[in-house]
């Protein structure tokens, strides 16, 4: 039919389900020193630790491998209370998620910490930057989050960066080859966030677009990058 319109394909917005899994963890010299903090435990150094490192550096990945191995609950730093305190340390172990600068309740942390020291609990922190960045009006728990021991996760190398890319790509069920591989590694920023955000933008395109992942795709998406 003269002048009629072709339906575009929409790219519908599923979720990825991603691994995390000990076994799906990407090691190398940026991860090794938090990797073994994991497996060491529980000969831990101190019954609180806190890994930092960037946006998707891996720190999940480990709480989610300690998780499994400790029996801990998980919850989100800035949704803790102190009320909800107590159930949180009722398996002896937590991970307590992404604590960020004023964004967590500081009586509640307080509460926390003296808590599991008490109980004689493990628990597993992860932040982006160390505390010793932070503004917190309480001093001493200022001074106790502040003597934390901290391992620090820091950017991937060559051997982690590539597998990353293959790791997110097989996290979408995206088939991919070496020449994508290699001009992602050689074209986006050196960073975790980097490539999961290249690989959403890779499948999107080319579920939308009806088109497999290749290196051409790749380069009409990010030559501005």
């Amino acid at each position: 039919m003269a002048g009629s319109v072709q339906p575009r394909q929409l790219a519908l917005a599923l979720p990825h389900e991603e691994k995390l899994t000990r076994d799906d963890f990407l090691e190398g010299p940026a991860n090794e020193a938090a990797l073994a903090l994991i497996d060491r435990w529980p000969d831990w150094p101190n019954r609180i630790m806190l890994l930092v490192g960037a946006e998707g550096s891996g720190k999940s990945h480990l709480a989610a491998i300690w998780a499994e191995l400790s029996g801990a609950r998980a919850t989100s730093a800035r949704v803790l209370t102190a009320e909800t305190v107590p159930a949180a340390l009722a398996t002896g172990a937590l991970v307590v998620e992404d604590l960020r600068p004023a964004e967590f309740d500081e009586r509640a942390m307080f509460h926390l910490m003296n808590l599991a020291r008490q109980d004689e609990a493990f628990v597993l922190m992860t932040a982006r930057i160390p505390p010793s960045a932070f503004e917190i009006e309480l001093r001493d728990l200022r001074s106790r989050l502040r003597a934390v021991p901290t391992v620090v996760l820091l950017a991937p190398d060559d051997m982690v960066f590539r597998g990353l890319i293959l790791k997110f790509c097989a996290d979408r069920q995206m088939s991919v080859d070496e020449s994508v591989v290699s001009y992602l590694t050689n074209r986006i920023e050196r960073s975790y966030a980097a490539v999961r955000q290249a690989v959403e933008l890779l499948d999107t395109e080319a579920l939308r677009q009806g088109r497999p992942v290749t290196r051409a795709l790749a380069a009409e998406l990010l030559r501005d990058a």
